[in-house]
Formats: C-alpha cells, sequence, structure tokens
C-alpha cells in the first residue's frame, strides 16, 4: 500500500522557521527601549544582517525555509516580506507587535492579529499560517486562525508530529514546537531588558539538535526548527546551522519543508485525528490564583 502520510515516505520532516522579531520583543517589555541605541541596535542585527546571511545560506544549500513576522517588523521594512518570498520561502503571521496574546483581551488580540493581516495585505504577500507570540496562544487565537481561514498554527507543543485541532470556525492544523528546538534557548542575552542569561556553544547546540534530528527520525516525528536572524544570524551560529542542514541532507531519510506545505500534507493525511484544543478546569479551591 503507498504510503500517503504527512511525511511522505522520509523518516522526518524538516521545518526549517526563522521568527523576524527585530525590535518588537523588546518594545513589548517597554517603549522607553526605543531610546536604547545598544539594544535597538542589537535587534536590528535580525533583519538587516541576519536575514540576508540566511537567504543565501538556504539558497546555496537548495532548501526551503519558513519565516514568521510579525506585521510590525514588516511595515517598518517594506521590502522584508517580499524579499524573503522571492527567493522561494513562505512568510507567515507572527503577530503585529509580538506582545503575548496571554498578555491581551480577546479585543486587543483580535485588533493585533487583524493589524498584522492587514499589513501583509496591503503587501501582496498571501498568508497561510500563524505563530503567536512567545507561542502563548490562547483559544481566542486558534479562534481568529480559523476565522480569518488561515491552515496551520505553530505554537503549541501536545506531539511531536502535526495534529489537526477541531476549533469553531473551523479545522486547524497545528505544527508543535518545543524549546529544546529553539535558538532563543541557548544564545538569548541582554542585561536590560533581561531575555537570557545564557549564551551557548554553537557546537554544544549542534549536538543537541542532531541528537534531537536522530531521535526523531527513529520516532519519525517533524523537527520544527525556530531561529531567530538576531540569535542565529551570529556567525558561528549561522555555520552550526549549515552544519545541520548538511548532516540531514546527508541522512537519505529527511526531508525539507515550508509550513505551509507540510501544513497541507497533513491536512489530506486521514491517519491524523482531529483533536479538540486543551481544555483544563483548575478547581480555584485546590489551585488559587
Amino acid at each position: 500500500m503507498t504510503e500517503l502520510s504527512w511525511r511522505g515516505g522520509a523518516a522526518a520532516v524538516v521545518t526549517l522557521t526563522f521568527d523576524v522579531d527585530a525590535e518588537t520583543p523588546i518594545l513589548a517589555a517597554g517603549r522607553q527601549y526605543a531610546d536604547h541605541l545598544m539594544v535597538m541596535s542589537h535587534q536590528a542585527y535580525g533583519p538587516e544582517v541576519g536575514v540576508p546571511r540566511i537567504l543565501e545560506l538556504l539558497a546555496e544549500l537548495a532548501v526551503p525555509a519558513t519565516f514568521f513576522v510579525p506585521g510590525w517588523v514588516a511595515e517598518q521594512r517594506p521590502g522584508l516580506a517580499a524579499t524573503i518570498v522571492e527567493h522561494g520561502h513562505e512568510v507567515a503571521h507572527h503577530s503585529y507587535s509580538h506582545r503575548a496574546p496571554t498578555s491581551l483581551t480577546p479585543a486587543q488580540e483580535r485588533a493585533d492579529f487583524e493589524r498584522a493581516l492587514a499589513v501583509f495585505d496591503a503587501q501582496g504577500i498571501e498568508i497561510a499560517g500563524h505563530r503567536a507570540a512567545l507561542w502563548e496562544a490562547t483559544r481566542t487565537t486558534l479562534e481568529l486562525i480559523a476565522e480569518h481561514g488561515l491552515a496551520y498554527d505553530s505554537s503549541l507543543m501536545g506531539d511531536d508530529r502535526p495534529y489537526l485541532l477541531e476549533v469553531e470556525g473551523g479545522p486547524v492544523t497545528e505544527l508543535p514546537v518545543h524549546w529544546s528546538l529553539d535558538d532563543w534557548e541557548q544564545y538569548a542575552y541582554l542585561p536590560e531588558p533581561q531575555i537570557g542569561s545564557v549564551i551557548e556553544s554553537p557546537r554544544q547546540v549542534l549536538e543537541l539538535w542532531r541528537a534531537e534530528l536522530d531521535g526523531m527520525r527513529h520516532y519519525r516525528c517533524l523537527f520544527n526548527l525556530c531561529l531567530h536572524p538576531f540569535l542565529s544570524g551570529r556567525p558561528s551560529r549561522l555555520l552550526a546551522v549549515r552544519e545541520l542542514i548538511e548532516y540531514a541532507q546527508s541522512c537519505g531519510d529527511v526531508s525539507f519543508a515550508r509550513c505551509r506545505d507540510l501544513a497541507a500534507l497533513a491536512r489530506a493525511d486521514r491517519t491524523l485525528r482531529p483533536r479538540k484544543p486543551p481544555s483544563v478546569v483548575a478547581d480555584p479551591t485546590v489551585y488559587p490564583d
């Protein structure tokens, strides 16, 4: 029987994803940082230096990727999203302001979500998927994704394979993430605002990610790598990314996909049974605020 799964016959599928946050996470921590030139330049490195370097690497190795871009970043740098698309990659929704949905009211989240969509629409960028700022999705997040006809989300951690969520307004394909495959946990550092406190060796990070890829090849999983251009766009770190991609290519049983293409394959995979989003009732007498 011919395999018609989301993996398409591969042992594991790699989605290379880049969150082009630029200044937004810092501004979300406090607008006063707009006047802190070290911090703003630290973040601007991502779109201005990291992204061109990453696009060059992806072209050289002939692998596709997905770039999650906040609407504010696309608005401030009008040619950025178009350049990514022109290179054959996907641009996806990553909020407008990079404020966590869990910190917003439903009305505020809707306004932020739709403001980003308006930016991409004005730039002629077709959006198929979404990733919540800080991965802090809410029920409103999933409902907005379905309401606006997006195909997938990539914010939750309920599996290490794609899964389908039953959401009011229509199904949403989830492409799950995990902290172990996020470069923020490895490299992020600023004294203020504090976004992390460790600057890890790229050799150790490469070892971690190679081990995870091998495990996912064994268990037939999705290797959904989340990178930030202001972090992994740095020279030694991008060389480690290159080595990781070349290792995956050498395995012979790993494929690469844009998130939108993988989501379409997952939606067509009849072995994936729809699930409901997490629904936990916390008794206030047991778990007080």
